[in-house]
């Protein structure tokens, strides 16, 4: 595809509707979203707790760039392009681990936890180290988030999600959280499908039974026209529930309020503390909370779950626990979903918490989910595919994520 073709596609996206065929099934798309969007964008790739103690590292592949992340023996948090200076060999291994150096093993050229060379075995006595030192990645914590950027201008917008949800994470402690339990799924769609339908909720009443018993699916819109009587008065009593409930958190020192990003900013995300239904205590097969010892005392009850949506992740926090999600495109029709939950650092297993109990609602969900991708994409690649309508009611968030993608993509040269 040429880059013509590709502005054209993106030019072609009617407002309203969802995007044209080769924006999700296509290659060249595929290599076009990787330069726009993850070379460029702040992505949400860990958690605190990925690396709580100096010498922890942690590493992912942000589409073909392999990423380290470090805490240096300061307590700091850093990140490096998971890349040898010498001829390039990926240095660690994805996942966790725990190191003194960071050694090459390909010929164990080896750097401090700072990205320092301090060795390079027969270079020469002449060879200077210092123009040799690890390639830094700019890296962000937000709240107990950890976010990279691998532009060498990363977007400045990302200020204003640090001042929203530093302040809304703060009662979760999540320095102070451990990985309970952490899950992988591939999911067999383009990764702007698996946005798409994580950022509606039109599908839930129909497709997850689980998450439906602690999880209002009209927190994201409904059509009041298609309601019956009693759905109706529902609906209201819910809306009125939020304005008390609303007012009752903020006052309580709890920032709520629903905030969203401008779709033309570079820095997507949108952020609500959201009521759960049932019990009310937390996202678990009976919404009581899954674990005994709270995240924090100011949300140990009936503080709600407050979400967040990101560029490529998703997350929930509740008062005994937060479940956050991380997409990694992997192909154009393959995304890798890791799931990590995670609980107050001093909770117990089979003490405290059951993990099976604790993982149950997502890990049903995220199966799905991944269903429900795969039968998107299998569509998108027919020759019957044409865009849809959204509903103006339940898909609006879909038209905002879908703008915001056109004009990242245009803004970053594919005009």
């Amino acid at each position: 595809m040429r880059h013509e073709c590709l502005s054209g596609l993106l030019r072609s996206r009617m407002p309203g509707y969802s995007l044209p065929a080769a924006l999700y099934a296509g290659a060249e798309a595929f290599e076009a979203d990787l330069d726009a969007i993850f070379l460029r964008s702040w992505l949400n790739v860990a958690v605190v707790a990925d690396v709580p103690e100096p010498g922890d590292v942690y590493a992912v592949d942000i589409g073909r760039s392999p990423v380290v992340i470090v805490r240096d023996d300061e307590g700091g948090i850093r990140a490096f392009h998971n890349v040898c200076s010498h001829r390039g060999a990926r240095l660690v291994p994805e996942g966790r681990s725990i190191v003194g150096k960071l050694v090459c093993p390909y010929h164990q050229w080896t750097y401090e936890l700072t990205g320092d060379l301090i060795d390079a075995p027969h270079m020469g006595l002449d060879f200077d180290k210092a123009l040799h030192d690890l390639q830094p990645v700019n890296v962000r914590e937000i709240g107990g988030l950890i976010y990279v950027c691998l532009s060498n201008d990363p977007p400045e917008d990302i200020e204003a999600l640090a001042a929203l949800m530093g302040q809304r994470l703060a009662p979760y402690n999540l320095a102070h959280t451990k990985v309970a339990a952490e899950q992988e799924i591939v999911e067999h769609g383009n990764w702007k499908l698996t946005v798409e339908n994580n950022r509606e909720c039109y599908h839930c009443a129909s497709n997850h039974p689980e998450l439906a018993l602690s999880f209002h699916a009209s927190d994201f819109g409904f059509d009041p026209a298609a309601l019956a009587p009693e759905e109706k008065r529902e609906a209201e009593a819910l809306a009125t529930l939020y304005a008390e409930r609303t007012a009752a958190w903020e006052a309580c020192g709890l920032p709520s309020e629903a905030v969203e990003s401008d779709v033309l900013m570079p820095t997507n995300y949108r952020t609500q503390r959201l009521i759960i239904a049932g019990a009310g205590e937390s996202q678990t097969p009976n919404a009581r909370a899954a674990v005994k010892v709270p995240l924090g005392p100011m949300v140990a009850n009936g503080a709600g779950d407050v979400h967040l949506w990101g560029i490529n992740a998703w997350a929930h926090f509740m008062g005994d626990h937060a479940v956050v999600f991380n997409l990694f495109p992997l192909g154009p029709d393959r995304t890798l979903v890791r799931t990590k939950w995670l609980v107050h650092e001093d909770a117990e297993e089979g003490v405290d918490y059951d993990v099976a109990n604790l993982t149950a609602v997502w890990t049903e969900t995220n199966r799905q989910d991944a269903d429900l991708v795969a039968l998107a994409h299998q569509g998108v690649r027919s020759a019957g595919y044409r865009p849809g309508p959204y509903s103006r009611f339940t898909e609006r968030t879909l038209n905002d994520w879908t703008t915001w993608y056109v004009a990242r993509m245009m803004a970053s040269g594919y005009a």
